[in-house]
């Protein structure tokens, strides 16, 4: 009986904990998007938070992974915020982002005046170029436009002229570009890049705070969170911040920023994961350490500016980041 008992008071207090941090800093009120579609959003994982905790918080592993995240320590490693990107890094995923730009042009019938006898087709080294010098879908598609014409399509017969109509046109081809990448994700046929899972639950065994930071849709990011990461880990999150939650987009550092502020972390203290020199300019500029696990598309790119540069993470442990981190601000 007296075992039953603490075992029962043991279960509380990790809930309490769980909630009082996880709800707070990760969901709420911190978890602000700027847009009406990521309302939707947020009430969704909102709902999800809940409902996990009342599902599995009786089950050994959960109790496990919080006791061990709530009693561990890292004061006395430099490494206190160890933050991913999602697009590139968790999986790749840019020919999933061309295919469904490409099947959202088809669907709406896009037209620019360079390409009037076929819909809008982006071919897969004109998309590398383009995703690594513009951050989010929808300053890509508007720089696109701006560059080659507004298009035609079913939205509007002619092209849009006035700045209202042109983000209305934006706003569609985006809106059915993301249902359409959900559908891909869904699919089952997308699996997480070699080492991330592995690496987050070193860094969540640790007392190291763990973030993911994407340029992308938030819905889209949920998505591929809960399919690739699962519900635990996504769940476990100390912060999560996607595209919506910020005015501008990475090179800007303005996403870093912000996710240093919600950890409750000086930036020097964090060490970012990206693929991009887009994804590494933002965290330089933000004052974070960074490595680079590259992928096909960013391979040549130039990354002079990061701590280390990877193929992948199958090798990488949280040590290696440790020392990297603390050699950075050693030698400052």
């Amino acid at each position: 009986m007296a075992s039953s008992s603490s075992s029962t008071t043991t279960t509380s207090l990790l809930l309490s904990i769980h909630s009082s941090r996880s709800l707070k800093s990760l969901f709420l009120p911190d978890f602000s998007p700027s847009s009406s579609s990521s309302s939707s959003s947020t009430s969704l994982c909102q709902s999800y938070k809940l409902r996990y905790t009342r599902t599995h918080h009786k089950t050994n592993s959960f109790r496990k992974s919080f006791s061990i995240s709530a009693s561990s320590s890292s004061t006395n490693s430099a490494l206190q915020a160890l933050i991913f990107d999602c697009d590139g890094v968790i999986l790749e995923s840019e020919h999933l982002h061309r295919q469904a730009y490409n099947d959202a042009f088809a669907h709406f019938n896009v037209r620019c005046s360079c390409s009037t006898s076929e819909p809008l087709n982006w071919s897969s080294d004109f998309y590398d170029v383009l995703q690594n010098q513009i951050g989010g879908g929808k300053p890509k598609m508007r720089w696109y436009f701006k560059e080659h014409g507004w298009p035609s399509s079913l939205i509007f017969d002619s092209p849009p002229k006035d700045d209202s109509d042109r983000a209305k046109l934006i706003d569609t081809l985006q809106d059915w570009k993301t249902e359409r990448y959900k559908e891909i994700i869904k699919s089952g046929s997308v699996e997480p890049r070699p080492g991330v899972l592995r690496l987050m639950d070193e860094a969540k065994a640790a007392g190291i705070k763990l973030a993911v930071c994407s340029a992308a849709t938030k819905s889209s990011v949920i998505l591929c969170l809960e399919n690739l990461i699962g519900m635990e880990r996504f769940l476990g999150l100390d912060c999560f911040l996607a595209g919506d939650d910020v005015k501008e987009k990475k090179p800007d550092p303005s996403i870093y920023i912000t996710a240093a502020k919600k950890l409750g972390v000086l930036e020097k203290n964090c060490m970012v994961v990206e693929d991009s020199i887009i994804g590494l300019q933002a965290a330089t500029s933000a004052g974070m350490s960074c490595v680079i696990t590259y992928t096909t598309s960013t391979a040549s790119q130039d990354f002079k500016e990061a701590s280390a540069i990877y193929p992948d993470l199958s090798n990488v442990r949280l040590a290696d980041l440790e020392s990297l981190l603390q050699d950075v601000i050693l030698s400052k």
